[in-house]
């Protein structure tokens, strides 16, 4: 590389820093990417500014991304993608921040070294280098960034997918929709014995009337769940156990063991208020001349 392109990119945004600038915000406030329901004018003058700012400071020093002097630039990188990941933006919409700036500083190395061909060249190839491997950066963060959205949402949905619910005093119940797997199991014994805690909870009632199949590896994410609660305290009830499913767990030799079952909620209810030496009645109906 020339003398002239070791100081070319350097020197230009000394001395052009408020002009990219301004060239560079109204090209992403024009692009097709720019997404005004999320992100105003002042927020793209803001981080543009403070990018340009950082990136001047630490290309004096070279434009090796690896070495500490760019830490401040990876650093606002890192902040920007994953704001944007968790707003909702795409992956080019992210992307785009850093490529958009392309166009304002290539047309100023032009203008800067047209005489000198070699060091246009090299300058135009060490700033495409650069700026392709902090959007590479920046595609990368907001990937991880987007993982963890995604991870914490599904997270929430295991959560409201398992709720406990409080049937009566000292009966709770968890109601089970969907498939159930190694994680959502973890996640049921977490919630129903959090509840029993709570709520001094002494029976309860596992529906499995929600759950589509119910195979080997299920009976044993069910079992373990009954074991979990039984070491609270609480004697445990499975209900919902369709024709179908009977058939099924008897097919494959599963051993529930002594656990109580039910063929539906109701049933599993009744016999919990039973066990707590209650019962339901139906009360006579009250004509409506008296």
């Amino acid at each position: 590389m020339t003398d002239g392109a070791k100081s070319a990119l350097p020197s230009l945004l000394g001395r052009y820093e408020k002009e990219i600038l301004e060239d560079w915000v109204k090209l992403q406030l024009a692009s097709d990417t720019h997404r005004a329901d999320l992100v105003t004018e002042r927020d793209v003058r803001s981080e543009s500014q403070r990018f340009l700012e950082a990136t001047r400071t630490a290309i004096a020093n070279g434009t090796d991304i690896r070495t500490p002097e760019w830490n401040d630039v990876k650093n606002l990188l890192t902040e920007l993608s994953q704001s944007r990941a968790r707003q909702g933006f795409s992956p080019s919409e992210t992307a785009m921040f850093v490529f958009s700036l392309k166009q304002p500083l290539f047309g100023r190395i032009r203008t800067e070294l047209a005489k000198d061909p070699a060091a246009l060249a090299d300058a135009t190839w060490a700033a495409t280098s650069l700026i392709d491997r902090l959007g590479i950066l920046t595609m990368e963060v907001y990937q991880k960034g987007r993982e963890g959205v995604i991870q914490r949402q599904q997270e929430e949905l295991l959560e409201l997918s398992t709720p406990v619910v409080r049937l009566w005093d000292n009966v709770v119940a968890v109601p089970l929709i969907g498939t159930l797997d190694s994680a959502r199991t973890q996640v049921v014994m977490e919630n129903l014995l959090q509840e029993i805690v709570n709520l001094g909870a002494a029976i309860a009632i596992i529906d499995i009337t929600g759950v589509p199949t119910v195979d080997t590896l299920v009976a044993q994410h069910l079992l373990k769940a009954v074991a979990a609660a039984r070491l609270m305290g609480a004697d445990c009830i499975i209900s919902g156990i369709r024709p179908q499913i009977a058939q099924t767990i008897v097919h494959l030799g599963v051993d529930l063991g002594d656990v109580v079952t039910k063929a539906t909620l109701a049933d599993a209810f009744a016999l919990a208020l039973k066990r707590n030496g209650l019962t339901v009645t139906k009360v006579a109906a009250v004509s409506s001349g008296s």
